[in-house]
C-alpha cells in the first residue's frame, strides 16, 4: 500500500463501498426495519450505485483530477439520489472532507486524517448527534480517533486506516446496547436498546473499505 491517497484510490474506495453496500443491502434494511423506516439498504444501494458511476465517469473523462472535486462529486450525487436522512448526512460528510483541499492530487496520512475529521464535524453539525446517541457518529468518531493516534505516533497510512477500520467496527457493535437519542430510532425509547444501528453499520463498511483500498 502506498503512503498517500490519490484520486484513483478514492475511486477504488467508492467502488469497493458500492460493492459492500450492494452485498449488505438486505442486512442494512433489516437493521433499519427494527428501529427505523426500513429503507436504509435500498437508499444506500441507490445512492452508491449512482455515486460510483458518476465518479468513475468524471475521472475517466478528465472532469475530476483532484481529490477535493472527487469528494464533491460523490457528495452531490448522494444528496440528489439518496432518500431519507442518509443522503444529506453522507453528502455533508463528503462535502466537508473536500473542504480546503483545493487542487491536491494526493493526501498523506495527516491529510487523510484531517479530511475524515472534517467529515465527522460536518456530520455532528448536520445531525446534531454526539457519540453515544446511537447513530453513524458512533462508528466514525472512534475511527477518526484511532487514525489520529496512529498518525501522531508516526504510523503509516496503512496502519492508520487499519486501526480506523477496527475502531469503526467496535463502534458499530457498541451501538447495540445503546438507547437511541437521535433520528427515527429515538421515537422507540427503550425499545431501541438491543438493536445495532443501521447508520453505524453502513459507516463501518465505509471505513473498512477505506482501509482496504485507500493509498493502494
Amino acid at each position: 500500500m502506498a503512503d498517500v491517497v490519490t484520486v484513483d484510490g478514492v475511486a477504488r474506495w467508492i467502488h469497493a463501498f458500492r460493492e459492500e453496500v450492494d452485498s449488505k443491502a438486505t442486512v442494512l434494511t433489516e437493521l433499519d426495519s427494527a428501529i427505523g423506516d426500513g429503507d436504509h439498504g435500498v437508499n444506500m444501494r441507490r445512492g452508491m450505485d449512482a455515486a460510483d458511476d458518476a465518479l468513475r465517469a468524471a475521472v475517466a473523462g478528465g472532469e475530476v483530477a483532484a481529490i477535493g472535486p472527487a469528494f464533491q462529486k460523490v457528495a452531490m450525487t448522494l444528496v440528489s439520489t439518496v432518500g431519507g436522512a442518509s443522503g444529506p448526512l453522507y453528502g455533508t460528510m463528503f462535502l466537508r472532507m473536500a473542504t480546503g483541499l483545493g487542487s491536491a492530487v494526493d493526501l498523506d496520512g495527516q491529510g487523510v486524517t484531517d479530511a475524515f475529521a472534517r467529515g465527522l464535524e460536518g456530520l455532528r453539525a448536520r445531525g446534531k448527534a454526539l457519540a453515544g446517541d446511537k447513530t453513524m457518529i458512533d462508528a466514525l468518531t472512534p475511527a477518526v480517533d484511532a487514525m489520529r493516534s496512529q498518525v501522531l505516533a508516526g504510523g503509516t497510512l496503512a496502519a492508520a486506516l487499519a486501526a480506523a477500520g477496527a475502531a469503526a467496527n467496535d463502534g458499530r457493535d457498541a451501538t447495540i446496547p445503546m438507547l437511541a437519542r437521535k433520528g427515527r430510532a429515538s421515537y422507540l425509547g427503550e425499545r431501541s436498546i438491543g438493536h445495532q444501528d443501521p447508520g453505524a453499520t453502513s459507516m463501518a463498511l465505509l471505513i473498512e473499505t477505506a482501509a482496504r483500498t485507500l493509498g493502494a
